[in-house]
This record gives C-alpha cells, structure tokens and sequence, in this order.
C-alpha cells in the first residue's frame, strides 16, 4: 500500500508527509530539457500594382528574423527563445515577441508542441508553437535582442507530390509540401515531407524537413503545419478578420481568403457563406479607377446567428 495514514496525516510508504517529501526532494534527479518558444506570426497585405486600374493582389506573409547568434548564424527563424523559470509559457512567447520584433499586445493561440530530440543542436529543446494573424499596417517592425534583423517574407506552401499505399491494416499517405519565403532581398525554401499513417483506428502523423535553404532549425516544418491548420481553420471560424482594418469591402475580405485558401471561390457562394459575418454600413470606399465600393465591417455576434446593431 503506497499511502498510509500517520495521525490523521497522508504519508508516503516511506512514511513521509507532503511536506517531508517536497522538502527532501532532489529536483536534479531527472534531466531537464529546455523549453523554447516559436510564433507564426501572419499578415496579408496588398502587393505592389502598376496597374491603377486593376485592384492590388493580395499576399499572405510571415514575419521572420535573421539570427544574430549560433546556431544557423545569419540563417532565417520563426521569432522565439527560451522559457524563463518565473513565467508562463504564455508569458515567454509575447516577451520574445517584443523583444525580437518589437510587436506588443496581440493574440496568439498554441498551435503545436514540438520535440524531436534532435531537433536544436545545442540541448534537448521542447517548443511550443503559437500562431498569430495581425493586420500589419499598425506594426513597427525591428530586430533587436539577439535578432540580426525582423522582416516580413511572403508566402507560398504547395503540395506538389502525393502516394499512397493501402495494406490490411489501413493505408499510407505521404505528401511533399514546397515551402517558398521571399521578400525584395531574401529568397528561402524548403521541402517538407508529411506522412499520414492509419492502422486499424490509430492515426499517426509524421513531419520531417527534407531539404532546407536558409530556414533555421526545424521551422520549416513548424511553418507548413501553421499554414495547414490556418487552412482549416479558416473554414469555420472568424479567424480571417484578424487581418481585416475596421472597415473593408466584400472584395478585399474574399481577396484574403483566397491567398490564404490558395484557391479562387465563386463570389455567390463566398457572399452567401459570410452574410451573417458582416455588417453593411452606409460608407464606401473611393478608388481611383473604380466605381466605388460599399464598405462592411465585422459583426462580433455572427456565431449566434444575429445581425448587430450599426
């Protein structure tokens, strides 16, 4: 019997207290991987277009910094570090936030715990990923701490190749995703493997880098999988206003979801799946080259079924 009763006292079967055990114990009996901190952090902004005519083409970005220490010195990494004793992991993610990029005060949602054991050639190192959508119009963006530099780099993340190979027990689906981050200086890739395997009821997920040009550590990967669930997750949730001003037109909201999406949706369809998301105000936008256009902002009640009030 573990527990034993010692004058109406819980002990252990070393007959200790709580208090006896917790002031005896040997916090160096177990070896201590470090825990770190990565975040996605995404934006979607107009491309530039010499054409005043024809309405700006809208891309996805990812911010990332250039590392300003060893490992992979002058390489490109998703900003991040290292989880203080006194803080929450929360706490560690918007403090390295701040101090690599200089962003302060946004949403971030856990996305992925990774921890591969040689995924960080210094020490067994744990991250926890969150992800972020922002509208970056507001944002100062600089490198600092042990950041060479902060830069915003667009986004492109394909699956190119597809196999699968059925058996008795179920099947195995691997996939090549072609990850590309570019920006007016900086061109980075990488080729990321991910394999789906089912036997009986048991589904188990495999994600590996296979080639990598000027991404740091494993963050290749971590990027690819942000962007799948930032796929998916746009399909029912609000998710996509993040990268939304106040006010915006029907086009420019679907123009998001379609560089997010990778796809182009049929305007009826899209108008009819996002009614309840929005409302209609009296105002409209002006460009040049076009006729103008009526002006929607997000209505924080459509989860309910309700149209706010203007």
């Amino acid at each position: 019997m573990v527990m034993l009763m010692n004058y109406g006292r819980i002990v252990n079967k070393q007959g200790q207290t709580e208090e006896q055990f917790l002031a005896s114990y040997d916090a160096n009996a177990y070896e201590k991987p470090s825990v770190a901190v990565d975040m996605l952090i995404f934006t979607v902004t107009n491309e530039e277009n010499k054409n005043y005519r024809k309405l700006p083409e809208k891309v996805l970005k990812l911010l990332m910094i250039k590392r300003g220490e060893h490992p992979y010195m002058g390489q490109w990494a998703l900003p991040g570090g290292f989880v203080k004793m006194n803080e929450s992991i929360e706490e560690a993610a918007q403090r390295e936030l701040k101090e690599e990029t200089n962003i302060d005060n946004v949403y971030m949602e856990q996305l992925y715990t990774w921890g591969d054991v040689e995924r960080d050639p210094r020490t067994r190192v744990i991250s926890v990923s969150y992800m972020a959508l922002v509208d970056s119009s507001g944002l100062d963006i600089s490198g600092s701490s042990d950041a060479a530099d902060a830069k915003w780099f667009t986004v492109s993340c394909k699956s190119y190749q597809e196999k699968k190979t059925i058996n008795e027990n179920g099947y195995a689906l691997e996939k090549l995703f072609k990850l590309n981050l570019y920006n007016e200086v900086e061109k980075l890739s990488a080729i990321v493997k991910v394999v789906k395997t089912l036997e009986g009821k048991v589904m188990r997920i495999q994600r590996e880098v296979v080639e990598s040009n000027g991404v740091a550590f494993d963050h290749a990967k971590i990027i690819v999988y942000g962007i799948e669930r930032l796929r998916n997750k746009i399909e029912y949730t609000d998710i996509a206003f993040n990268l939304m001003p106040e006010l915006f037109t029907l086009t420019e909201l679907q123009q998001v979801y379609e560089i997010i999406l990778d796809t182009e949706l049929l305007k009826a369809n899209f108008r009819r799946k996002i009614a309840n998301m929005v409302i209609e105000t009296n105002k409209f936008k002006k460009d040049v080259g076009h006729r103008p256009s009526k002006l929607f902002k997000f209505n924080p009640n459509w989860a309910n079924g309700s149209k706010a009030e203007e």
